[in-house]
């Protein structure tokens, strides 16, 4: 398990971008840092369910922990939703 020092640079590596994410109804939920430095997130609100839930994971989220974070070697989501998926709604900014 992650020590807290880590895991309050993780969240304040996520406000950086959270503003993005709850302009579109979403965020997203620390579960877990592992021993091999991979950051296990929930994918919240329109983000569970979006299908550009992968381009904003890398592109956004990954991209704010590592820059802030050299040390973290990835970040996953347990609920990407897949552009198929009937639940799927875009981003109303992206409609």
């Amino acid at each position: 398990m992650a020590d807290l020092e880590l895991l309050e640079k993780i969240e304040s590596a996520l406000d950086t971008i959270r503003p993005y994410l709850e302009a579109d109804g979403g965020n997203v939920k620390i579960l877990e840092v592992t021993d091999e430095q991979i950051v296990k997130l929930e994918l919240l609100g329109n983000c569970g369910s979006c299908p550009m839930s992968t381009m904003t994971l890398r592109a956004g989220v990954e991209e704010a922990i590592k820059r802030a974070i050299p040390e973290i070697r990835g970040v996953e989501a347990i609920n990407i939703t897949t552009p198929d998926d009937p639940r799927a709604k875009l981003p109303e900014t992206m409609m």
